[in-house]
């Protein structure tokens, strides 16, 4: 009888899914079917009215800017002089709030007395307006010249200025609308060209978008960015740019449309993700204008409904299959769910709970034997795996101090076997050196190969002297830092002690020449220690003369009045040669102690750290600038109280 119950149960269960499923199916997929075709259409007008309302607050600015250069241009052509030129560009920025700058550039010579060019330029900044004539450059090259002097006719271009010969700028990104301009004898003189800055015309486009996450972007026909909102792209990216011909054809094919000036709406995968896109060309202009709107934020509420729907129908077909199959599997139920987690935890699963329960029936009473075999079970096991935890925990804890242990017992015998080699070097030197003078006489050695022994005993004897002040200075950072601090309001002068680092170094090197410049008086003096503001100099030159090239060294003192950090402003030691520089992978560990890049070298590893905290202890730093890339540059920053003893 429990075998045919339960089959009856299953068998019927399984009939009604069979008769529910296909219905439910069918019924949802043509409702969500024509719920997303709806969406869409609905996605394409919203966008397109978007763009359709943008594309004449656009068109009216530039309608604006085009009437207001071309009502212009026959005064200007009239009164070819300079001072009407600079009258006339003024007047046109000032009475026309949408252009935010005016040129009047001139032919080669139309102007002998200015010389071969001749520009004149107002540009409108906040609530000032600007009038000036340029300095002289080659305008003539620039696309808002070239262009319209080629084409012989008004048009619009759009660039990138990344400098001016006036420091005037409006923001680096214009749409300019150039208008050539002709003399009584019908010949041309210049360009008149009017400037909307592209920051301008992309605040027009954020007026008003469709969905949250729907942007703007226009291209010129040759498909390059000028309004997008990755500023990385402006300029220096195309929309094909990266487009893989196999697997983006939707973008190469939207690219291909909108630079061919046509008006349509496409769905696209763009940087990952499906969009649709609807695009119109700018009336007057090469550009094209889109608007991308992502199919997440079009069919947000599509993805509403079905959130809403799928749990309604999952919960449906759950509440006709529990009704219908609990009248004739009441019975065997619990032994199913109990078979169910019994055989979870025979395959090893103890998080399953299996409840008490208050039948006093044989199923009862077996429900709640298991449940409390499983509770000791659980007891136990949670047990066995806390002592399996803290056994990993301190495993783990004795693992990560022996590693401890062996990385400082290798860098102790790394340390004492380069300061061996770098001490034995010289020494041995000094030593074979002092016994030839020992052995032979002064009769028997002539005067220079005594000098040449003495010179390089004196030579290696500093680099003796040089590695013990290291290693004394390394030891002790706190009586150190209290040196620095007992002597760091002494008045120094900077040049003076950038001098005599300079002299030290050429001890070393005799026949290398190290370029001096600096921004202060020989007079102005900084409220720090000397002595270890010299060590810091004397290590940077010193680096800069062994690991480059010898032929670029140079040390740069400059001031600033107002630096990060420092209310009275810093002093700059700026210490540049040029080599092989450091490779950028090295860069993080040339400050850390007994830390060397090229273990084959002389050094212990300690110059460039010693220097860097000496740099802190007296308030500043030191810091590689790694946008220099001939060689190395350092900066030693030292902030200061200047006093000037003139």
């Amino acid at each position: 009888m429990f075998s045919v119950r339960r089959a009856f149960a299953r068998k019927l269960s399984i009939g009604i899914l069979l008769l529910a499923i296909p219905i439910f199916v069918v019924s949802l997929g043509i409702l969500f079917t024509q719920s997303r075709h709806m969406i869409r259409l609905e996605a394409v007008g919203r966008a397109n009215s978007v763009l359709n309302s943008t594309m004449q607050r656009i068109s009216r600015n530039l309608l604006t800017i085009e009437t207001a250069t071309n009502a212009y241009s026959w005064l200007i052509e009239r009164s070819l002089q300079p001072d009407s030129l600079l009258a006339y560009s003024r007047r046109v920025v000032q009475l026309n709030p949408h252009i935010d700058g005016c040129s009047i550039s001139a032919e080669p010579d139309v102007f002998p007395q200015y010389g071969k060019h001749f520009s004149v330029y107002t540009v409108r900044e906040t609530d000032t307006i600007t009038t000036v004539i340029e300095e002289e450059y080659d305008y003539f090259s620039k696309i808002w010249y070239k262009t319209p002097r080629d084409l012989n006719k008004p048009c619009w271009v759009a660039y990138f200025d990344e400098s001016d010969s006036l420091e005037l700028t409006i923001d680096g990104m214009v749409a300019s609308y150039g208008r050539p301009l002709y003399n009584a004898d019908k010949r041309f003189v210049g360009i008149v060209s009017t400037d909307l800055s592209l920051l301008h015309l992309s605040k027009l486009m954020s007026v008003e978008k469709p969905y949250p996450n729907s942007y703007f972007m226009m291209i010129d026909d040759q498909g390059r960015y000028f309004v997008h909102p990755d500023s990385t792209r402006l300029f220096t990216q195309t929309i094909f740019s990266g487009a893989d011909p196999r697997r983006q054809t939707d973008l190469i094919a939207l690219g291909h449309e909108m630079t061919a000036g046509n008006q349509g709406r496409m769905n696209a995968v763009i940087d990952g993700v499906s969009c649709l896109v609807c695009y119109k060309p700018v009336p007057g202009t090469s550009w094209s204008l889109a608007i991308v709107c992502p199919d997440r934020d079009v069919l947000a509420s599509y993805h509403r409904l079905t959130y809403i729907v799928i749990p309604l129908l999952i919960i449906g077909l759950f509440v006709i299959v529990k009704l219908c199959s609990r009248a004739v599997g009441q019975t065997i139920h619990p032994l199913n769910e109990l078979l169910d987690k019994t055989q979870s935890i025979a395959a090893g699963n103890m998080e399953v709970y299996i409840p008490h329960t208050q039948r006093e029936d044989v199923i009862g009473n077996l429900q709640n034997s298991f449940a409390t075999m499983l509770q000791s079970l659980n007891f136990h096991m949670g047990i066995v795996r806390y002592s399996s935890y803290q056994t990993k925990l301190r495993n783990e804890e004795l693992e990560h101090a022996t590693k401890l242990v062996q990385e400082a017992d290798r860098q102790k015998t790394a340390f004492i076997q380069n300061v061996t080699h770098q001490i034995r070097t010289p020494l041995n030197i000094i030593m074979g050196f002092a016994q030839i003078l020992g052995k032979e006489s002064e009769d028997q050695l002539i005067e220079e190969e005594v000098k040449s022994l003495t010179s390089t005993m004196t030579h290696n004897s500093r680099l003796l002297s040089r590695i013990v002040l290291m290693l004394f200075d390394s030891s002790d950072s706190g009586t150190t830092k209290e040196k620095i601090e007992a002597a760091k309001h002494e008045s120094v002068p900077c040049n003076d002690v950038a001098r005599e680092a300079v002299s030290y170094i050429k001890v070393y090197y005799p026949n290398l020449y190290i370029y001096f410049l600096s921004e202060v008086a020989d007079d102005f003096c900084i409220e720090t220690n000397r002595f270890f503001l010299m060590l810091s100099l004397r290590e940077l030159l010193y680096n800069a003369a062994k690991y480059s090239d010898q032929q670029n060294i140079s040390l740069r003192i400059t001031h600033s009045r107002l630096s990060k950090g420092h209310a009275g402003g810093s002093v700059q030691f700026i210490v540049e040669d040029t080599g092989k520089g450091i490779a950028p992978e090295d860069r993080e560990s040339i400050f850390k102690f007994f830390t060397k890049i090229d273990d084959l070298s002389q050094g212990l590893g300690l110059g460039l750290p010693l220097s860097k905290r000496h740099a802190q202890n007296l308030g500043g730093d030191l810091t590689l600038d790694t946008d220099y890339q001939q060689g190395c540059r350092f900066i030693l920053e030292i902030p200061c109280q200047p006093i000037n003893l003139g």
